[in-house]
Parts: structure tokens; C-alpha cells; sequence
């Protein structure tokens, strides 16, 4: 449930057209709804912009089934559903336990994002940029990717453009860099590729480091370390594979 929604709720009541105790009913589970192993968190969208995401690794398929049904079963809220770091195993749950209500459930392997889409207002100023140094960092460019898309922004991608060929990346220089207002930069090896994008643009840049590299990365500290000490004053790190965490962040900086 986000403003909209609860001012509607309030406008019927007043209106007569809804009962204090009908209203009462649909926001009963205002903040929270407490299954037993997990407690969703209705209200975060009226608080934060932007509903509650699930988090699928750790849980059971049945348990993500579960939380997303608590969520399609909220009436008055018609906001967008991601669940991340999702199996096919955990997307088959969701899709048997909430019959029709997850027709419009879509897994997006590459990344292992489920995405039910219910709404697609824009409520971002600009354009959200997701930049894959390689190919192997793109399953955690296009979790980035979803999750802005998801969040009501208008998202492009610019993928295997790493600093082993950087003239792939100034070929969109005047195209796609200094046209988006936040840039999402993905990198794995020694994630030299942020600092490089933040040096050509004013946006500000969000480095996500990949554990994508040899021995000597050490599964994305390197690309961290490297990233975290960037010369570049525009970068902004984000965890490893974090990818989205970064789209959060953007999301925010672009709604404003």
C-alpha cells in the first residue's frame, strides 16, 4: 500500500462510500502481517516508496510462495512484486500456491528475479543506465536492471564495455553515458571500469564489484578494494553482486 492507496481508502469513508469498519478491515494488517516465519511488511511502500522486495535464498520455496500471496491477497495495494536470488524450484511455488492472482509472474533465469508486474507508472525523472564491464557480470547487471525497472523507472543497459576495450564504451559516450541521470557500473576482476565511466560523466556513478575473476580477486574483494578507492569523486560503492541494492539507490537518487 503506498499514499495513493490509503488516501483512497480515507476519501471512501469520508464519502460514505466505505464503512469505517470495511476500512478498518483493509488496513488491518498495517504495518505488518505476521505469517509465523516471516513478517511482511505492508507498509513500506507508504513509508520508503516501494514495496517490500523478497530475499529467496534461505528460504523455502513454500515460504516465498507464502510471503508473495500475502502480498497479492492486499486489495487496496497494486504494486509491483520482486522476489531475488530466486530457483525455478522457488518460481513454480509461486506460481502454483497463487493460481491466477500470478499469472503475470515472469523468472528471469540470467539473474534469478521473479517480477510480477501490476503497475507501470514511471515515477523517475530520468533515465537509469546499468553498465556491465563483461558478460560474465551481466546476471547481476540485469538483477540492477529488474529491479529499477520494477521500481518505476525508465532503465537502459549498455553491457560488455570493459576497460580490455574501452573504445566500445566511448562509442556511447554521447548516446547513452551523458544522457542517463543515474549510472549503475558493474564490474568484476579489478573493477577498474567505474572509475573510468565517473570520469566521463557528471551523473553520479553506483559501483557494484562481481565476484566474477581469478584466484587473486578473492571472489570481489579485489573489484571492491578497487572501487572503494576510485579517484573518481562522483562513485559510490555498493556490496558485492549487490546488483539490487544499486537499483534501490538509483531508485531513490531518480525519483528526487
Amino acid at each position: 500500500m503506498n499514499q495513493t492507496d490509503l488516501l483512497k481508502i480515507l476519501e471512501a469513508v469520508e464519502s460514505g462510500k466505505l464503512s469505517p469498519g470495511a476500512a478498518l478491515e483493509r488496513l488491518r494488517h498495517l504495518p505488518f502481517e505476521d505469517l509465523g516465519f516471516a513478517k511482511v511488511d505492508h507498509h513500506r511502500a507508504l513509508r520508503q516508496g516501494f514495496a517490500e522486495v523478497v530475499f529467496a535464498k534461505g528460504k523455502t520455496p513454500q515460504q516465498v510462495a507464502e510471503i508473495v500471496r500475502a502480498m497479492l491477497q492486499k486489495k487496496d495495494s497494486r504494486h509491483n512484486i520482486l522476489v531475488t536470488r530466486a530457483s525455478p524450484e522457488v518460481f513454480s511455488a509461486v506460481k502454483k500456491t497463487n493460481g491466477k492472482t500470478a499469472r503475470a509472474a515472469r523468472f528471469h533465469p540470467l539473474s534469478g528475479v521473479i517480477t510480477i508486474e501490476r503497475s507501470r507508472e514511471t515515477s523517475g525523472k530520468g533515465v537509469i543506465l546499468v553498465v556491465s564491464a563483461g558478460t560474465s557480470d551481466i546476471p547481476v547487471a540485469e538483477e540492477a536492471f529488474l529491479t529499477a525497472h520494477m521500481m518505476g523507472n525508465r532503465v537502459d543497459q549498455l553491457y560488455d564495455v570493459g576497460v580490455a576495450g574501452i573504445h566500445r564504451l566511448l562509442e556511447h559516450r554521447e548516446s547513452k553515458l551523458a544522457q542517463a541521470r543515474v549510472i549503475i557500473c558493474v564490474a568484476g576482476m579489478e573493477g577498474a571500469l567505474p572509475s573510468v565511466v565517473g570520469g566521463l560523466v557528471a551523473a553520479p556513478v553506483i559501483a557494484v564489484p562481481t565476484s566474477v575473476g581469478y584466484g587473486a580477486s578473492f571472489g570481489g574483494i579485489a573489484a571492491l578494494l578497487g572501487m572503494l578507492n576510485s579517484c573518481a569523486s562522483n562513485v559510490a560503492v555498493v556490496n558485492i553482486d549487490n546488483g539490487f541494492g544499486a537499483a534501490c539507490v538509483a531508485s531513490c537518487i531518480n525519483r528526487q
